[in-house]
């Protein structure tokens, strides 16, 4: 601890006595920090960042700090005040200069600066300039409230620079639908980066008060998908996602040496639509598929697709794609890539959409096939005017869908036949 003044242990929360070693060892550049209501994360970086700014100057390192909305007119009564908190409760206000008219704090003995700036205009943000020093920690609150991620990269650009340490906090609640960009985004692994899951369980309850538990336990009781949602920082859907069996994560090395069924289905590319192969396997008894490799891309001439297609495919093993190009399917034939077309049929891709919905899980590697992990995530049914979820399955953007259908294609062939030989004997 940098100051005498206050025990950390009673500002710090328990679920965040890992995350405070790592910042003050700069173990990780970007510390993603998201949970639901009273998970103390605001309060946690509130503090880290003065704590943070104070400890830096006993080593001779001039650190400040930019605290960062979407909105400037939310600044003042949220993060400033957070700020403001964390230095009383580390009793170092006297050390600070905190006026009321300016949106900057400023550590007396060295001139460090905490400066509050709005996303709204974003080039204010990039003409920062600090007294001494150079901008290490940047904190984007309520993150999620950014259009996307590239807005926050941008800001980054300009501002990380000058130094050799840095400490980026970005801080929200999940929200609803699993498209948002932030909900995607911590699941991208960088050797860089933290994320950090808490909920108001981890919290002391004294810290949150007894109407704050009254009012989630009640919640609990009366809507537990709000519950899930607002209190424990769930990605609960917003009721229009296509597919909520979802695994999103890193398949082993030791997972993917036992798969012995698997499967490859291809979707060709037309004008601007991109080309979707998939590898994949089946656990046809725990009814859970992975997808674990991919080729994808647009302009691919044949000869190309098709080596990159053996590449994934180094058994050569069949490819089911798309039969309404048999004169692709010959060329890539003659290419010698081992490749029929699916049979298709009336209804098919609801019933192949509808089969993958019913599985247990589809578990898909980001890293590996970020595509299909884009296109299965975002795949959600189209609203009328009204907002009302309209009956069909669009058809867009979903180049990998269909070529996991294709892939599968005797898996749903045989689950109809037999789902159909079940209802005769009720006839």
């Amino acid at each position: 601890m940098t100051s005498n003044r206050a025990k950390l242990s009673d500002i710090i929360g328990p679920a965040f006595y890992d995350l405070h070693k790592y910042v003050k060892t700069n173990a990780y550049t970007h510390y993603w920090l998201k949970g639901g209501r009273g998970s103390l994360k605001s309060s946690f970086i509130g503090t880290e960042i003065p704590l943070g700014i104070m400890r830096d100057a006993k080593r001779g390192v001039m650190s400040n700090a930019v605290v960062i909305r979407r909105v400037k007119d939310t600044l003042r009564g949220s993060v400033y005040e957070q700020i403001k908190w964390g230095i009383f409760m580390l009793k170092a206000e006297e050390d600070w200069d905190i006026p009321e008219s300016k949106l900057q704090m400023t550590y007396r003995p060295t001139g460090q600066q905490i400066i509050f700036k709005g996303a709204d205009n974003p080039k204010k943000l990039k003409s920062i300039k600090v007294f001494v020093g150079y901008v290490k920690y940047v904190w984007y609150e309520e993150c999620d409230e950014f259009e996307t991620y590239d807005k926050i990269t941008n800001i980054n650009q300009s501002l990380l620079r000058g130094g050799h340490e840095y400490c980026v906090f970005y801080s929200f609640n999940p929200p609803e639908s699993q498209r948002n960009w932030c909900n995607r985004q911590v699941l991208v692994k960088r050797d860089d980066t933290y994320v950090s899951h808490t909920t108001y369980l981890q919290a002391p309850p004294e810290w949150l008060g007894e109407q704050f538990l009254i009012e989630a336990e009640h919640t609990k009781k009366t809507n537990i998908e709000k519950y899930n949602h607002d209190y424990l920082g769930e990605v609960t859907g917003t009721g229009s996602e296509v597919f909520t069996n979802l695994d999103i994560r890193e398949i082993t090395k030791e997972e993917i040496d036992v798969f012995d069924r698997l499967k490859f289905g291809l979707d060709f590319g037309y004008a601007g639509d991109p080309l979707a192969c998939v590898k994949m396997h089946f656990d046809k008894t725990r009814r859970r598929l992975f997808i674990f490799g991919e080729v994808y891309g647009t302009r691919l001439s044949n000869e190309k697709a098709v080596r990159m297609i053996k590449k994934l495919n180094p058994l050569n093993k069949l490819v089911t794609c798309d039969s309404a190009e048999p004169r692709t399917i010959n060329e890539f034939k003659l290419l010698g890539l081992r490749v029929k077309g699916a049979k298709k049929g009336p209804d098919s891709v609801e019933n192949g959409i509808k089969w993958l919905q019913d599985l247990e899980q589809i578990i898909i590697d980001p890293v590996r096939c970020p595509n299909a992990y884009r296109e299965f995530n975002e795949y959600e049914i189209e609203k009328d005017k009204d907002g009302n979820l309209k009956g069909e399955f669009p058809d867009k953007n979903n180049h990998s869908i269909d070529a996991a259908r294709y892939g599968c294609e005797t898996d749903i062939i045989a689950s109809k036949a037999r789902a159909g030989k079940n209802r005769s004997k009720y006839v």
